[in-house]
């Protein structure tokens, strides 16, 4: 049985005071009933690991450095994040591919650096909106799997997040069926590249999540949780999809 995640991405957002929105976190969910991670920006990792001590969130990490240490200014590696308290690393999310121009083979080398250091590394995936409209979604989805997901992949070393690029901050949500489509085809894609194993890694759903649709959402076909952006600042958000994540 694979167990449902609610992560959050902070992306460049907070500084010492959001802090506090962990902290609500933490008193409404003491013992959540599904996995929760929270991925604040890299200044923010180790007090926020401090801020949840011994308590059942997950800290983690926005974006690592294939390689393990060198000249590489302004660079975070895996094992440095894994040393801050991280246990999961979010690596190819489409604002990394955009802005940054990472290519699937980077992606790759990052989730392989994640294992290394043994984080989680939750892939990211999507379309762009021109994709979409002209039906070569599951083409782009497939490209990208294949791609940026190493060999060996585990249901412990790896979360797979479908984004639809076109979604994410515009308010716009794919349909339910939209979602299902991508979310079994890159489960057929799992197993048909890692057997038995493909059944345990986790596909999230990413793009505009938020508490009025995430029942919905969670109820859909191989969806096992959510990337959250926005909605992942505030306890009162985030703390509502994960209860909508706790009762799917």
């Amino acid at each position: 049985m694979r167990r449902k995640l609610a992560a959050g991405n902070w992306k460049m957002n907070g500084t010492g005071d959001t802090l506090a929105e962990l902290a609500a976190l933490l008193r409404a969910h003491p013992e959540p009933g599904c996995e929760v991670l929270i991925c604040p920006p890299a200044t923010l990792i180790s007090r926020a690991c401090a801020a949840v001590g011994a308590a059942p969130i997950r800290i983690g990490g926005q974006d690592c450095h294939m390689a393990e240490a060198g000249a590489h200014t302004g660079d975070i590696s895996a094992r440095m994040l894994a040393d801050a308290g991280a246990s999961h690393v979010i690596v190819g999310h489409s604002e990394r591919r955009a802005d940054h121009g990472e290519s699937d083979a980077m992606v790759r080398a990052k989730a392989q650096a994640a294992r290394g250091a043994g984080l989680v590394a939750v892939i990211c995936v999507g379309e762009s909106g021109a994709e979409r409209d002209s039906g070569a979604t599951l083409e782009v989805i497939g490209r990208q799997l294949f791609g940026s997901t190493p060999d060996g992949a585990t249901g412990n070393s790896t979360v797979i997040a479908y984004e639809p690029v076109w979604a994410i901050g515009s308010g716009r949500t794919p349909t339910l069926a939209q979602i299902a489509e991508v979310h079994d085809f890159i489960r057929s894609e799992l197993l048909g590249r890692f057997g038995a194993e493909g059944t345990q890694i986790r596909i999230l759903y990413g793009g505009s999540v938020k508490p009025v649709n995430a029942a919905g959402i969670f109820a859909t076909s191989n969806v096992d949780g959510a990337l959250v952006g926005g909605a992942s600042l505030t306890a009162a958000d985030f703390g509502a999809i994960v209860n909508a994540l706790e009762n799917a």
